[in-house]
């Protein structure tokens, strides 16, 4: 087992959830020099070590200890359809790679119908949108913004985000978010 590849899958699913060596210690039962150790890739953690850390970072000991695949492929067939209350609908067009906070999705508001008030993401996070068609009708903090067939934009991700969409058509836009650290606990995903 390559140890320095191992520590760097570990420091890696650790980042990307937000968690301290000491977060992920207390999490874990495994003290923060071993962790340190570890992710230096200067420790041989044992099987019971390295289940306690997979635990932690709420990841199957599997995803440990194998390579991610270069490529990951997701065919359409496969893609999570979401329909939400209010009689919208969100795709989930991105593949889920362990250790990459990216959500690419596309969603569908019906007219006159209003998404939802969204908390932020953690500070450091970042999205873009797109319109492909309608108009969206964003509410960020407490400014109003529309965006038509063709707008995009970009935002710090750090902010209360709400989506509706006020026409009499449907509206059909993509939402790009990159994550750099994983919302707050009890906060569901916002990418509405």
């Amino acid at each position: 087992m390559d140890l320095g590849a191992l520590g760097r899958r570990i420091q890696t699913a650790r980042t990307g959830r937000g968690m301290t060596l000491q977060g992920l210690a207390d999490r874990s039962g495994v003290s923060v020099s071993m962790l340190s150790a570890v992710e230096r890739g200067s420790k041989a953690p044992t099987v019971v070590v390295l289940d306690r850390i997979a635990e932690g970072l709420g990841l199957p000991l599997a995803d440990l200890l194998t390579e991610p695949p270069r490529m990951v492929v997701r065919r359409a067939a496969d893609q999570d359809l979401v329909d939400e209350p209010g009689g919208w609908q969100r795709t989930i067009l991105t593949p889920v790679v362990p250790g990459v906070n990216f959500e690419w999705i596309r969603s569908t508001l019906p007219a006159s119908c209003e998404a939802g008030t969204y908390p932020p993401y953690a500070a450091g996070s970042h999205e873009f949108i797109y319109v492909q068609s309608g108009v969206l009708t964003l509410t960020i903090d407490e400014d109003t913004l529309e965006l038509e067939e063709g707008d995009s934009l970009y935002l710090p991700a750090d902010v209360t985000l709400s989506y509706a969409n006020r026409a009499a058509t449907p509206c059909t836009y993509y939402v790009a978010a990159l994550i750099m650290r994983p919302r707050r606990p009890g906060l569901g995903r916002r990418s509405g």
